[in-house]
């Protein structure tokens, strides 16, 4: 999923997703095409991205966002195990 893609399902505005690649909570791929890079996103990206933008309009900083949003995934994960 690219950048745009992820926005309009999120709706996470654009600095607060680049802002989340910057500090290391997500690591999407980069796709060169020449003398251009495109950020290319997995579906567990996109799902982490939901939760920690979640946390964040909840009132919560950004490294315990990622936490909770971490702890959020890993609970669903295993739900989808059993």
């Amino acid at each position: 999923m690219n950048t745009s893609d992820v926005i309009k399902k999120t709706g996470i505005p654009r600095q607060k997703l680049y802002y989340l690649e910057q500090k290391g909570y997500i690591s999407p791929k980069k796709i060169h095409v020449g003398e251009k890079a495109f950020r290319e996103f997995s579906e567990i990206d996109v799902q982490l991205i939901q939760w920690i933008w979640t946390f964040l309009k909840d009132g919560f900083r950004y490294r315990v966002a990622y936490e909770k949003a971490l702890e959020k995934i890993g609970s669903q994960s295993l739900k989808d195990k059993e």
